[in-house]
């Protein structure tokens, strides 16, 4: 798991470990707290971790770094964690990645500044909007905008006689916006995840394949995972999002491409580092503080 790969790498380095949950942080008075443990991890499958302390009550300012790797969905509870956050950032404490801009960024919605870069893309909770671009383009790809892992995703086709409940569904009876998209064919070669390490590319990305039968290549969708370089089109992807990326601090990011095509932008919790390490022999998790500790 990255979070742990993380945690390994600074402890390595002679940082002591903290953990909290969403539930362990709160405002007092304007100033952001945290119910903390003193963890310390293992490189073990099984046992990875032993608390080294209970909880007691930090001012989250008082921190050198706050690795925030909270999973989706990102829902109103997730927001009001990057209130809190922000608090800390505020105060003196690196938050990674910084809490506002992983509030403004969407990681479905996030792709969409990049349109030189993205498939034939809509927003939308119309369901004659979808069904027209359906028929427009022959068979597309309907997601929530605040899922991860393959969740609720649906591949719809012209014709099709599901196509109208999909859309219901996902849409929560029109209700929510979702993302559609063009379908890429190129997904049966993969779905790409590049990191994208404090400004720069990370020298091999992992080619996410779909499982026999499957559209959706992500690994907790049963895909398998096969490290590839990026190709020259993917690189040339990674320049038009860099700069963005450096101004909003986002400094460990997982961007998607499937075909030559931007699909998302992961800012909240992005993945795929270890396999990408135990495949490489390289060190992510070790650029990723050469970096950051330059700032705290």
């Amino acid at each position: 798991d990255t979070t742990l790969g993380l945690m390994l790498e600074a402890q390595k380095r002679g940082h002591e470990l903290y953990y909290m949950t969403i539930a362990d942080i709160y405002l007092k008075n304007g100033i952001a707290f945290g119910m903390v443990r003193r963890i310390e991890v293992f490189e073990s499958e099984t046992n990875w971790f032993k608390y080294r302390s209970g909880y007691y009550e930090i001012e989250l300012g008082e921190l050198d770094l706050i690795l925030m790797r909270k999973d989706p969905p990102f829902n109103d509870n997730y927001i009001y964690m990057t209130y809190v956050l922000e608090k800390a950032h505020t105060a003196g404490c690196k938050v990674v990645n910084n809490p506002v801009s992983v509030r403004n960024a969407n990681e479905k919605l996030m792709a969409t500044h990049f349109p030189q870069c993205c498939p034939q893309t809509i927003i939308d909770c119309n369901p004659d909007r979808i069904r027209d671009f359906v028929n427009k383009y022959g068979e597309a790809v309907i997601k929530p905008l605040d899922g991860m892992g393959g969740s609720s995703i649906f591949k719809l086709e012209r014709n099709d006689k599901n196509t109208n409940v999909i859309i219901e569904t996902v849409t929560q009876q029109f209700t929510k916006f979702v993302m559609v998209q063009e379908f890429i064919p190129e997904i049966s070669d993969g779905d790409k995840r590049i990191l994208i390490i404090n400004g720069k590319p990370v020298p091999y990305g992992l080619s996410r394949i779909p499982a026999d039968g499957e559209f959706r290549g992500n690994l907790a969708a049963g895909g398998r995972g096969e490290s590839r370089e990026p190709t020259d089109k993917e690189l040339w992807i990674c320049e038009q999002v860099i700069p963005e990326l450096i101004k909003r601090e986002l400094q460990f990011v997982g961007i998607d491409v499937i075909g030559g095509y931007l699909t998302e932008v992961n800012v909240t919790s992005p993945t795929c580092m270890r396999e990408i390490e135990s495949e490489r022999q390289i060190n992510i998790a070790g650029d990723f503080f050469d970096g950051v500790e330059t700032e705290i």
